[in-house]
């Protein structure tokens, strides 16, 4: 599980870095108040929504698609965390 967000967050910095944005930067053209989203996503306690990855990945300079499917593989691996750590448990 927090291996895959891990990556994910990795890569969000890496990505903004390599533009030369900061976090509050990233934060205002995406219309978010403050850059704490940005840096719950860097350090892998959120993803991007849905919603925002395309004008993530084009502010990034970045494939949509593969940024896309970064974000799905780290939500499938914690969901699939989530799910064996339920297993056993009476309902």
């Amino acid at each position: 599980m927090a291996s895959d967000f891990s990556k994910l967050a990795a890569a969000l910095k890496k990505l903004r870095l390599a533009r030369g944005l900061s976090q509050t930067e990233v934060a205002k053209k995406l219309g978010y108040s403050s850059p704490q989203f940005i840096s719950n996503w860097e350090r892998g306690l959120a993803s991007p929504p849905v919603k925002v990855l395309k004008r993530l990945a084009a502010l990034y300079e970045t494939d949509s698609n593969q940024l896309f499917n970064m974000v799905v593989k780290a939500a499938e691996s914690r969901m699939r965390a989530e799910f064996e750590k339920s297993k056993g448990r009476p309902r």
